[in-house]
């Protein structure tokens, strides 16, 4: 026997910390998951993991309805 009082303080744990919220601070949570202030220099030592930016010539060129590039040989 015995067990009954020891499954009661687990069952008011695990309620405790599921209906828990602490209270979150929202301004050290963004500076956290802000810009990474060392991505200039990590992309100018491994620049074959930048990606470059998309420009509007790269978006309209060679792009059919279908979205199939069709060669044309000359």
């Amino acid at each position: 026997m015995g067990r009954g009082r020891q499954k009661a303080k687990h069952t008011k744990v695990a309620r405790e910390l599921k209906y828990f919220s602490p209270d979150t601070d929202l301004t050290k949570l963004e500076s956290e998951l802000g810009a990474n202030p060392r991505l200039d220099e990590d992309l100018a030592k491994w620049p074959e993991y930048a990606s470059p930016a998309p420009t509007s010539s790269d978006a309209d060129a060679g792009d059919d309805i279908d979205g199939t590039d069709e060669v044309q040989s000359a």
